[in-house]
């Protein structure tokens, strides 16, 4: 499963759910100093979330994923800290600690 989708899913995750969360504390610099830091944080952010979703897209189309997880994985997706679990939920399911999404 290393060359999969869901792989490349769980690669890009973990680092989207970091720029979130710096593009968040940007915005506190933005608001409260004179240091603007958004709009680099924002790009990286933005190209981190849309392959993201283009890696969601590819695994769904891939893994033959239903419906309902795909909808998890990209809620986590746009909560702060989300990208960090849909990271370590998808670990487990390839260390074979978790059962597979059923097809």
């Amino acid at each position: 499963m290393q060359n999969s989708a869901a792989h490349r899913l769980r690669l890009v995750s973990g680092p989207e759910g970091l720029s979130f969360i710096l593009l968040l504390v940007g915005m506190i610099f933005k608001y409260n100093t004179s240091f603007n830091p958004v709009p680099v944080l924002g790009m990286i952010h933005g190209m981190l979330f849309l392959a993201y979703v283009a890696f969601l897209g590819l695994a769904w189309q891939k893994q033959g994923w239903d419906l309902k997880r795909v909808g998890l994985l990209f809620i986590l997706s746009v909560l702060p800290t989300g990208g960090f679990f849909a990271e370590r939920m998808l670990a487990k399911e390839e260390r074979g600690e978790l059962a597979p999404a059923a097809a």
